[in-house]
């Protein structure tokens, strides 16, 4: 399929690096049995996912939670949206996963499940998503990390068909910059609807500022297609700079 020739590379590049290690100990670390988790809580001036605004071009509050016992890794997290979308205001998704390690590699294999709480039938049964992802991601060369994801649903929203995600990330620590580690990363999606035969692209590209359990986060955002919220007429998906403050704990 086209999608995997968008990204193809990009992975390629990433699992070769991790060859050598992977070669001399394909025997895993011993997975540790802790059980740990942490929460996060953000505002952001634009709440976009995969290209488009879910918040009309708007502020939105976000939150969320995780849990860790070895591999195995679960947790939720929520946003505030538009309510013209789906006549609610808020989104809710869910997720649960393994990752297992090999070498400098770390491989994710979970399921996401999108909801939209407050949202009454027939609304809330077109909108609601399940995925299922695997991806891989390490370290390529000193401070410069990468990760490749491949997303899958059967079903789009609104009954529009089987669907195919992909998302390649790179990363590449700075020097410390008075009290702030900076970080400068890009991502690259493309998705493809297997039945209608649509495609998309987006990408970003931003400078991150951390501090202590903070990050300031600086994002240039643009994609290869228009949507068009239905009651306002405003584009969701054209070039625009997003702002996110997070803080997570512990």
């Amino acid at each position: 399929m086209s999608f995997t020739k968008s990204v193809g590379a990009a992975g390629i590049a990433l699992l070769t690096c991790a060859a050598p290690a992977l070669a001399s100990d394909m025997t895993p670390p011993p997975a540790g049995r802790e059980f740990s988790w942490s929460v996060n809580a953000a505002i952001t001036s634009d709440y976009v996912f995969r290209g488009v605004s879910q918040s009309d071009n708007d502020p939105a509050l976000q939150a969320g939670i995780d849990f860790a016992y070895g591999i195995l890794y679960a947790g939720a997290w929520g946003s505030s949206i538009d309510e013209t979308f789906l006549g609610g205001n808020l989104e809710i998704d869910y997720y649960a996963g393994i990752k297992p390690v090999l070498g400098p590699a770390t491989f994710d294999l979970g399921i996401l499940y999108y909801t939209y709480p407050g949202v009454t039938e027939p609304a809330k049964g077109d909108a609601e998503v399940v995925e299922l992802k695997i991806g891989v991601s390490g370290e390529i060369l000193p401070k410069l990390t990468g990760s490749t994801y491949f997303y899958w649903s059967p079903e789009a929203a609104g009954d529009n068909g089987e669907y195919w995600v992909s998302e390649t990330s790179l990363a590449y620590a700075l020097p410390k910059v008075f009290v702030f580690d900076p970080t400068i990363s890009g991502t690259y999606g493309y998705s493809e609807n297997v039945d209608t035969d649509v495609e998309t692209a987006w990408w970003n590209v931003g400078l991150t500022l951390g501090y202590d359990k903070f990050s300031f986060d600086f994002r240039y955002w643009d994609s290869d297609f228009d949507t068009f919220n239905a009651v306002s007429l405003t584009n969701l998906s054209d070039e625009r700079f997003v702002f996110t403050a997070k803080v997570a704990f512990p």
